[in-house]
């Protein structure tokens, strides 16, 4: 077996079938993700806090943006402009 394959027992919990997963693939935390594909189980752990983390590293971002309101009134003003197709199955 390759060092990321290991055998292990199902046993019951109550009412669940469990697994215990060895030292070699434990998560860090206490909360994951469980999701059947076919007959394989997938168990992805669930990252927390790394985002801030991320986000401390990176630069400011000096750019001017755009301010919200007037490109919110130039989305809708534009929305109600029909399309040149409509316009022209209308006119017909």
């Amino acid at each position: 077996m390759s060092d990321s394959i290991r055998h292990v027992r199902l046993f019951r919990n109550g009412r669940n079938q469990a697994l215990r997963i060895p030292r070699e693939f434990e998560f860090q935390g206490d909360e994951a993700l469980l999701h059947k594909e076919d007959d394989r189980l997938i168990v992805e752990p669930i990252c927390t806090g790394h985002l801030l983390e991320l986000l401390d590293t990176l630069e400011p971002i000096e750019d001017d943006f755009p301010d919200v309101d007037v490109v919110t009134a130039n989305v809708q003003a534009f929305s109600r402009v029909p399309s040149l197709a409509v316009e022209n199955w209308l006119a017909s």
